[in-house]
């Protein structure tokens, strides 16, 4: 006999909405998949108490980022960044027809650093 089924509505954050489909689009899971494993996850009872805290196992960024990675560092559109790398106020290197940066010379532009201005021990 399958499990029943319950339905359930929520209403998200937006924020919280965009992240629910940015991990379907990365995962290949459901909602409902992605769901079902938060709760199992999160709220199952494990020894008779309540799970709290979560380790989130992530790669570090490297050193040379794609536009991409250098947007989702700084939180901004991947047009944003290549926009601004091509106007010189983001460092960064084109090669043939994509951009690289330095994941430490653009925290250090994040910081308040002049373009074309390395950071401590980058020559």
């Amino acid at each position: 006999m399958p499990d029943r089924q319950t339905p359930l509505y929520v209403r998200l954050a937006s924020d919280s909405a965009q992240r629910l489909d940015e991990a379907v689009a990365a995962s290949g899971l459901t909602k409902r998949q992605i769901v079902e494993n938060a709760v199992r996850e999160h709220l199952a009872a494990r020894d008779g108490g309540l799970v709290v805290g979560r380790l989130n196992l992530q790669e570090p960024m490297p050193d040379v980022l794609t536009a991409g990675e250098a947007a989702s560092l700084l939180r901004v559109g991947e047009r944003e960044v290549v926009e601004a790398a091509e106007r010189g106020e983001l460092p960064g290197r084109r090669i043939g027809d994509e951009w690289r940066f330095s994941r430490e010379a653009v925290m250090a532009w994040l910081g308040g650093a002049p373009v074309g201005e390395a950071p401590s021990g980058v020559s």
